[in-house]
Formats: C-alpha cells, sequence, structure tokens
C-alpha cells in the first residue's frame, strides 16, 4: 500500500447576497463580511496542515476563500480550475429567498418535471464526471503522501463525494451535508479515492440557514 494523499475540499464561505438571487455562475458575488471571517477560521484550523498544493473554482467567492491559505504559504501557487465551478442552473438569477419564491413561479415548474437529471440545470453525471477529475488531478498534483485544498462550492462538491462513494450522483438538493466553509476530505491511494471524511471548521459562524440547498446559490 503507497502513501495515502489527501484533498480537502472545501466550500466557500458565506457570500453577499441581501436579495436571495441564485446567483450561480454570475460575476460580481463576493464574499460577506461573514463569509471572509469562516474562510480565515478555516485557514488558521489548516494552519499546521503540510499543504502541498492549492486549487479553485474560478468564481470569485471561491478564489477570496482560498486566499487566507495562499497568504501563509507563499510557495504554492494557486492553480485555478474550471472543473470545481459551480453547477450549470436554470434558475439563475431568480430571487429564492429564505421562502424559495422561484418554485412557486408555473412558469418555472417544467424545470422540476426531473429531479434525478436533473431537469432545472446541469446534469448531475455531467458534474461528477468534472468533479472527481478535478479531485483526482489535485491528488497526483499534492504527491504521495501530500494533501491539497481546493475550493469548489455545495453541489459539486457533494456529487463527488456520492460518486466516490460508490453512490449514485442523483439527489435531491435538501439531503446535502455541506455547509458554507466545510470541509469534505477525500484520500487517495494514486487516482483512487478509498475513503472520505468530513468537518466543519467554521461551524460557529453558520447561520441557521447555512447549509440550505437554495437559499442563495452554492
Amino acid at each position: 500500500m503507497g502513501e495515502r494523499t489527501v484533498v480537502h475540499a472545501m466550500r466557500h464561505g458565506e457570500v453577499h447576497n441581501p436579495d436571495g438571487i441564485l446567483y450561480e455562475r454570475l460575476p460580481g458575488f463576493r464574499l460577506s463580511a461573514n463569509g471572509l471571517a469562516m474562510a480565515r477560521a478555516v485557514a488558521e484550523a489548516f494552519v499546521d496542515v503540510p499543504l502541498t498544493h492549492l486549487r479553485t473554482s474560478p468564481l470569485q467567492r471561491a478564489v477570496e476563500t482560498i486566499e487566507p491559505f495562499a497568504a501563509t504559504r507563499p510557495g504554492l501557487e494557486v492553480v485555478t480550475d474550471e472543473r470545481l465551478t459551480e453547477a450549470g442552473n436554470r434558475f439563475v438569477g431568480q430571487v429564492f429567498g429564505r421562502h424559495h419564491a422561484a418554485l412557486w413561479r408555473p412558469r418555472n415548474w417544467p424545470m422540476m418535471l426531473n429531479p434525478l437529471r436533473p431537469s432545472w440545470g446541469e446534469p448531475f453525471a455531467d458534474i461528477a464526471r468534472r468533479m472527481t477529475a478535478a479531485l483526482a488531478d489535485a491528488a497526483l498534483a499534492a504527491g504521495p503522501g501530500g494533501q491539497a485544498l481546493v475550493v469548489s462550492h455545495q453541489s459539486p462538491i457533494w456529487i463527488a463525494r456520492r460518486a466516490l462513494e460508490g453512490k449514485r450522483p442523483a439527489h435531491l438538493p435538501g439531503t446535502r451535508t455541506c455547509s458554507l466553509a466545510s470541509i469534505t476530505s477525500f484520500h487517495f491511494e494514486g487516482v483512487h479515492c478509498v475513503g472520505t471524511s468530513y468537518s466543519e471548521p467554521a461551524a460557529h459562524l453558520l447561520s441557521a440557514d447555512g447549509n440550505a440547498a437554495f437559499s442563495s446559490g452554492d
């Protein structure tokens, strides 16, 4: 058995989104003050973790989340990986808020006909393929026995976890366990994932709806 490599997949911190818009891949959505605090809290929890690779989604909220990790590791280049980006979603730009207002509009109902694909956006199977490939590449870049930190988004991380645990990627969004600024760790031997684990180093900064699937985006 070779040395295991660990890829820590972090969901970005809380986003400044007072209007409750599903921002998905829209530009200009940054971390809130609390989201910046989340990123710093997780970076502090990782201060003694010997990271050997940093990788992030290109979206602003993810880039801002990885900055505290990069700041304390000037020798590590941050790799931007499009495969780690948010899932495509046909609800993008609509207002959800606490009561998921967009779901009650009749014109949106056809988008909810097939939750197994899903009919509202990028197929789960496609997300699984791009995410598992990105995580395997991060493991290779980290090297045997190394540890990588990658920043992505709720649904891609959860779908990758399901796929690498041998489960179907199709799921209901409300069943995800992937809170803001949480860490889903993938344990690799070479490019093969042999286990997963989960933690919430910034749990003390979560609001009551911090894990809501449709509150504002992923």
